[in-house]
C-alpha cells in the first residue's frame, strides 16, 4: 500500500518487480485490495496511447494503512523492550557487580 500511495502510476508488472513477487500474485492482491475498498483503479493513458491503470488509495485504504502501521510500530516497540531487558540480563551475567 505504501508503494501504491507513493507511485500510483506503476503498472502491475512494475509493482510485482518492486515487491519481488509474481505478476499473478500482484494481480490477486490488487483485486483483493479493490474488493475491500482500500484502493481504486482508474484508467489513464500513458505517452504511448496505451490505456493503463492508476491505483489510488481510498480514504478507507489510508485509514487501514495507518492502522497497520500503528500495529507494526507497537509490535516493534514490544520486541525492542524485550530485547533491551534480555541484553540487560545477559550483561549482568557477563559482568556481575563487584564484590560477588
Amino acid at each position: 500500500m505504501r508503494l501504491i500511495e507513493a507511485q500510483p502510476e506503476l503498472s502491475q508488472r512494475e509493482i510485482a518487480a518492486a515487491l519481488g513477487i509474481s505478476l499473478g500474485k500482484t494481480n490477486y492482491c490488487l483485486r483483493a485490495l479493490i474488493a475491500k475498498g482500500f484502493i481504486k483503479a482508474r484508467n489513464f493513458r500513458n505517452s504511448g496511447e496505451k490505456i493503463r491503470y492508476l491505483y489510488v488509495l481510498t480514504p478507507l485504504g489510508i485509514e487501514h494503512k495507518a492502522r497497520l502501521s500503528m500495529a507494526f510500530l507497537d509490535r516493534k516497540r514490544r520486541e525492542y523492550e524485550a530485547l533491551r531487558r534480555e541484553i540487560e540480563i545477559l550483561s549482568r551475567e557477563v559482568n556481575p557487580p563487584e564484590g560477588l
